[in-house]
């Protein structure tokens, strides 16, 4: 113990020799972050010297403090935990003053005490003005610069690109998303969200676009307007966080571009454990035309629970299991005519894992007298320190009435990654998707003042994915497809990274195209990608 308050003292005087002057708490400036840390520091110091106290009376019991010196009096907390000061020590601690001559550990914990309470005033008092007003608003957005290589692709592929003239799929650089968002508050418990996407520049799409209210019974969380349907967690992932470039192949399928008009609610457990969001939705997508007009009344009705089980709390979330099932009934218009008065929703078809123009290189057509379709969803994601690995299954039935039998198409990926530079996969358990990825060490390279080079590589993570679809059933051949991808993701900082996929895909069973049913092709894609 004695050791301890040596050490203690010695530490003080060094830093009553190097201390800046003291100043008058009025005129002292603090940053929020500063007193937050220095606060904590004196709380893990007291409990430190309280267990002192606790072990040291279990050792011997507690001999009476001596007199204090009659020229300045010990600090009652050190002279607790001291059980007894000889005189180097008293020294040590008595010589520890300010200028004026009073114990300069109470000058500055005092001041630093008015300070967090001048701080705390003013933060009662800022957010009381926000709570006054009326609106709030946060500008968000996102800048995706994408480039694709399409090599060794045979006959069919071209055929698939475009059927209508068979031409090789072209390499192309291009924005893959352009997005700015407005998002906030409104007065009492309302909120607003409303973001653009101009990766075409002749015509911006909308994508999230609602109103919604917080803290409702029964509902929690209630939103009206454009948002995404809740089935697949790839899909509600947002595209600032996933692995690869472009979403799984079912994924995309069976709930092409995700977002529609509806009216959803979304919950949470008190322990965040599970959440849940269920809707009803236009099945429709209107984010080019802006609007729905016609009497067929094409909607869709979503829900999704999902949950993490296990998680490690201690770690912060190192170690997690999370799963979820999700369920879409819809109800399509079954006219496929070019005629009909609406757009026949009972379609599926996607693009290869990377971005080929507009055609979809699998694609079923408007299935004739669908009447109704019921896609269900199983989700689990398993993270491990480093490791974490993911998969999913679809399976949707189409329902076809007189005019044909059933049908059942199906889909799953599983892909796994792991951080070569230590960090892990954050989960947000309130939505049940996966959040921002934080660097140990930021990439930089900067020269240092002594006429060299200094720098941090960032977080590098190495990513592979497995994923097949079959949209292939009775006289409907939309095609069955099954790629492999290698990948990696370099992480320069927690808002901006470079992504590398390379994708072999081979494809099967496809209703003839100029006389081809099959394919292959290797695909190169790289991505640039901030957001703010």
């Amino acid at each position: 113990m004695r050791k301890f308050i040596k050490l203690a003292g010695i530490l003080l005087l060094l830093g009553t020799m190097f201390r800046p002057p003291i100043v008058q708490a009025e005129d002292t400036k603090i940053s929020s972050e500063q007193l937050e840390r220095l606060l904590n520091r004196l709380e893990q110091a007291e409990k430190r010297i309280q267990e002192l106290e606790e072990s040291k009376s279990e050792e011997k019991p507690v001999t009476p403090p001596p007199s204090p010196s009659p020229f300045r009096e010990v600090p009652p907390q050190l002279e607790r935990a001291s059980g007894g000061l000889d005189d180097s020590e008293e020294m040590l601690i008595n010589n520890y003053t300010d200028d004026s001559g009073s114990p300069a550990f109470e000058t500055r914990l005092s001041t630093l005490e008015e300070d967090w309470k001048k701080f705390s005033e003013s933060e009662k008092e800022k957010k009381a003005k926000d709570a006054s007003k009326a609106t709030t608003m946060k500008i968000t957005g996102r800048i995706h610069l994408d480039g694709w290589n399409f090599s060794n692709s045979t006959p069919g592929i071209a055929a698939f690109n475009n059927p209508a003239d068979p031409m090789d799929p072209e390499n192309n650089l291009e924005f893959r998303r352009l997005r700015l968002g407005f998002a906030g508050d409104i007065k009492d418990n309302m909120l607003y969200k409303l973001e653009f996407d101009f990766d075409d520049a002749n015509d911006p799409t909308i994508k999230d676009a609602y109103i919604g209210w917080n803290d409702l019974p029964v509902f929690q969380t209630l939103l009206i307007g454009n948002q995404k349907r809740p089935l697949g967690m790839d899909h509600l992932n947002s595209s600032r966080f996933n692995w690869f470039l472009e979403r799984p192949l079912v994924i995309e399928a069976f709930n092409q571009d995700a977002r529609r008009l509806g009216i959803a609610a979304y919950g949470v457990s008190e322990e965040e454990t599970w959440n849940w969001r269920y809707g009803i939705y236009e099945l429709e997508n209107i984010a080019n035309d802006s609007g729905y007009a016609g009497d067929a009344g094409q909607y869709s009705i979503n829900g999704r629970l999902a949950g993490t089980p296990w998680y490690d709390e201690t770690s912060g979330g190192r170690g997690y299991l999370h799963i979820g099932i999700a369920d879409m009934w819809a109800k399509p218009d079954g006219d496929p005519s070019a005629t009909a008065s609406n757009n026949n929703e009972a379609r599926f078809r996607t693009r290869p894992e990377a971005r080929t123009g507009s055609v979809r290189w699998l694609d079923t057509g408007a299935i004739a007298g669908a009447d109704w379709f019921n896609t269900l969803g199983l989700e689990a994601m398993l993270t491990v320190g480093s490791f974490s690995v993911v998969s999913e299954y679809q399976v949707t039935y189409v329902g076809r009435g007189a005019t044909g039998p059933d049908l059942t198409f199906e889909g799953a990926y599983v892909e796994a990654g792991y951080f070569l530079t230590g960090e892990y996969q954050p989960i947000n358990r309130r939505t049940g998707t996966i959040d921002r990825i934080k660097p140990l060490e930021n990439f930089f390279w900067v020269n240092t003042c002594d006429g060299e080079t200094g720098g941090g590589w960032g977080a590098w993570q190495v990513i592979a994915r497995y994923s097949y679809l079959d949209l292939s059933d009775g006289n409907v051949t939309g095609g069955d497809e099954r790629n492999f991808t290698a990948g990696l993701v370099w992480w320069w900082n927690s808002h901006a990274r470079m992504q590398f996929n390379y994708i072999h895909a081979q494809i099967d069973d496809r209703g003839p195209i100029d006389g081809y049913t099959g394919g292959r092709s290797d695909i190169f894609g790289a991505r640039f990608s901030v957001d703010f």
